[in-house]
């Protein structure tokens, strides 16, 4: 095969599985959304088929040699196909780790696994969802182990989410953020409390949807190419930058929940959108890592969203959608409100500086699962003991316990840290981001356009196009300290308490 001919094959199987991705992510997000409750059964064996197309597309042996033939030239190559033929080779490399009977059936186990999730957290029945759990555990240490024998398997899986990440590098990083951060929520904690009881009246759902309207007009997210649903557990899924879905879930007695859910799923959805052109139907075409993912959602929802003049700017539209509620409040109660720390028992709804602890507990859970140390029947006492010990607080049942997060019925463990790791790089990326723009002068006036194209500018467009290395260092972020992020932490939060 000569090099013409084995990027034509390159092309013809990225066109088809694209296309394929395409419509697994659509058919997922519908049965997280709008679909029939009962519809999971065939939906399951569905994206087994699909599943079994994608393994075939993959290690067919011709698309195999068109990308030895590729790399065989990789210093003759335009970066954009040497990166795609990198990518899909590392891809296939894992493909070729599982049987394609195997992958099709952990596909299914996957799908089914998300709807008795769902039930099971509206129950509070871990029972019924543990036998699942099991296979799923059982399916990732297979993966793992045949990737790399040499190598504790959650280290291979978390490497699959942030390159790199392995627990010789994140038990440092957790162990500061549990020994900086204790003590300073002990102390402020000690302090007057700020008022929240504003935030709990209540916010008829048909409102608070207007609400996610104009906070999406407010962040420039382009509605021709973004919807917007409700699920159980908030989400994303862009499969190119003209099709972005973003959900979330309201509570009428918790206005901030689906507020900084949208806000969080709309950093997701404009990273999604910022990717280039010339990157679309590639295997190039969504975000770097989901360590680089989580920093623009967490950027977002907390460095902008939680900060005074996003609350200043935002609070002309709350006081019009909910004049009642908010008669007897101030824009700077407000703020304080919605940046109240305190141990708590969601960890989607945490505060920003008792987050990390949430994630914290599901590292330490998931290097257990991953590392045989706790059978699938003892995960929820596990879980129980982590919360008193790491977040000082008392786990009463499933559903806000164990059962509370989606990921694990998805097999997605090793996902976790990067929602930490994302934390920590949104606030190096913030003082690059400051050295250029005006941040919050265009915030507080409303204007986020400059904030974003930044991001667009630095960040989206390069896709997977660069590694997250590279992709930080050219925004100007290097090295990436952990300390930063304390930093800015310690900082904000003794601000906050000290305006009481």
């Amino acid at each position: 095969m000569n090099r013409n001919q084995a990027e034509e094959k390159l092309n013809t199987v990225e066109r088809e599985l694209t296309a394929l991705w395409h419509a697994m992510g659509t058919l997922s997000t519908d049965g997280e959304t709008a679909a029939p409750k009962e519809s999971w059964r065939g939906r399951g064996r569905t994206m087994e088929t699909l599943a079994g197309m994608e393994h075939r597309l993959l290690t067919d042996p011709a698309f195999g040699e068109a990308l030895d033939t590729l790399l065989a030239e990789k210093d003759a190559l335009e970066a954009v196909l040497l990166r795609r033929a990198e990518e899909f080779q590392e891809l296939l490399e894992e493909m070729r780790l599982t049987p394609a009977e195997e992958y099709a059936e952990n596909q299914r186990l996957a799908s089914d696994a998300s709807a008795v999730w769902h039930d099971a957290k509206l129950s509070g029945d871990y029972d019924a969802f543990a036998p699942y759990l099991e296979k799923l555990i059982a399916a990732r240490r297979r993966f793992a182990e045949r990737k790399d024998p040499d190598r504790p398997a959650y280290d291979v899986l978390l490497d699959r989410f942030e390159r790199g990440a392995s627990m010789e590098t994140l038990d440092p990083f957790f162990d500061l953020v549990r020994r900086e951060l204790t003590p300073l929520i002990r102390e402020i904690a000690a302090m007057p409390q700020p008022r929240t009881d504003f935030l709990h009246r209540s916010y008829p759902v048909e409102k608070q949807r207007l609400l996610s309207d104009r906070v999406m007009a407010l962040m420039w997210i382009d509605r021709g190419r973004c919807g917007i649903a409700e699920t159980e557990h908030p989400f994303t899924d862009g499969s190119n930058k003209w099709d972005v879905r973003i959900t979330t879930h309201y509570h009428e007695d918790d206005v901030a929940s689906s507020l900084y859910s949208v806000i969080h799923e709309g950093g997701h959805a404009l990273y999604e959108m910022g990717v280039g052109d010339e990157l679309q139907f590639t295997i190039l075409g969504g975000g770097s890592t989901m360590g680089i993912h989580e920093s623009q959602s967490r950027f977002y929802e907390n460095l902008i969203g939680r900060s005074e003049p996003f609350c200043r700017a935002l609070w002309p539209i709350l006081t019009e959608i909910f004049p009642e509620q908010l008669a007897d409040v101030t824009v700077e109660e407000f703020y304080k409100g919605i940046n109240q720390a305190s141990p708590s028992l969601i960890r989607t709804e945490a505060d920003e500086l008792t987050y990390p602890l949430h994630v914290l507990v599901r590292y330490e859970m998931e290097r257990r699962m991953i590392g045989r140390e706790v059978p699938v029947k003892e995960l929820p006492d596990l879980w129980n003991s982590l919360y008193r010990e790491v977040l000082g607080v008392e786990v009463p049942n499933h559903t806000v316990g164990i059962l509370q997060d989606s990921h694990w019925s998805g097999g997605a463990f090793g996902y976790f840290p990067s929602y930490a790791l994302g934390s920590a790089y949104g606030v190096q990326i913030l003082a690059a981001m400051e050295r250029e723009v005006d941040v919050w002068g265009s915030v507080a006036a409303g204007d986020l356009a400059p904030v974003t194209a930044w991001l667009r500018e630095h960040l989206h467009r390069y896709g997977k196009l660069l590694r997250p290395a590279e992709l930080l260092r050219s925004a100007g972020v290097e090295p990436f300290e952990p300390r930063c992020y304390i930093g800015y932490l310690q900082r904000k939060f003794r601000g906050v308490y000290s305006m009481n």
